[in-house]
């Protein structure tokens, strides 16, 4: 396996990309555990969630650290979500998440609002909604 070499500063914004296992459709059905898993982080961790959105099978942050853990947090959020999901479903193990995520370092205010923009609009892209407000699983509703 790979190291995956990330470039980490807590002055950045970072625009983030998760999807499940073999793209399963179990984050909108399980949203409460995902937002209780990222907003416990968040009071943790002490990070700004800009915006995101949740999809069926993978979900789409733009956060701003505060320190320079962005792997240590993702995999913290992750590991919580899927230890609740495993508890709610009363399975034992298995895989909930890929194991890498994508990432991009936010340049300036127009890539900013590129990246918002993208982040609202993907439920209409998939074709789950006609209008990013009638999503109610992102920072737009």
């Amino acid at each position: 396996m790979t190291n995956i070499r990330r470039f980490i500063n807590d002055e950045y914004i970072y625009f983030l990309t998760h999807v499940t296992y073999k793209r399963r459709p179990i984050l909108v059905k399980h949203f409460d555990l995902l937002m209780e898993s990222i907003i416990s982080y968040q009071k943790k961790e002490k990070y700004e969630l800009i915006s995101w959105v949740v999809l069926p099978d993978h979900m789409h942050l733009l956060i701003k650290l505060r320190d320079k853990r962005l792997p240590e947090l993702m995999r913290k959020i992750k590991l919580s979500f899927s230890m609740k999901l495993r508890k709610r479903l009363q399975q034992r193990g298995g895989r909930i998440w890929q194991y890498r995520y994508w990432d991009h370092v936010i340049r300036d205010k127009i890539d900013l609002n590129t990246h918002i923009d993208y982040i609202h609009y993907n439920p209409v892209k998939h074709g789950y909604t006609k209008r990013p407000f009638d999503w109610k699983y992102s920072s737009m509703a």
